[in-house]
């Protein structure tokens, strides 16, 4: 996961904002879970990384639709 020493590296491409740590709320079959997340701070777009979308979001997702 990014921490906010990572998070404070990054730059907004759209707005040119920081980014900063924030709960972000995803919905996926009738489950709601809360991650915290870069944020930007201008437009509020969050930053998944590759990483965390095709590792930890993956295997919940497969969790999920197992059940």
């Amino acid at each position: 996961m990014i921490q906010q020493e990572e998070a404070d590296k990054w730059v907004c491409d759209e707005c040119e904002k920081p980014l900063v740590m924030r709960k972000v709320g995803f919905a996926y079959m009738k489950g709601t879970f809360h991650v915290d997340l870069p944020v930007c701070t201008g437009c509020g777009m969050v930053l998944i990384t590759e990483e965390l979308a095709t590792g930890k979001m993956a295997e919940v997702e497969r969790i999920l639709e197992d059940k």
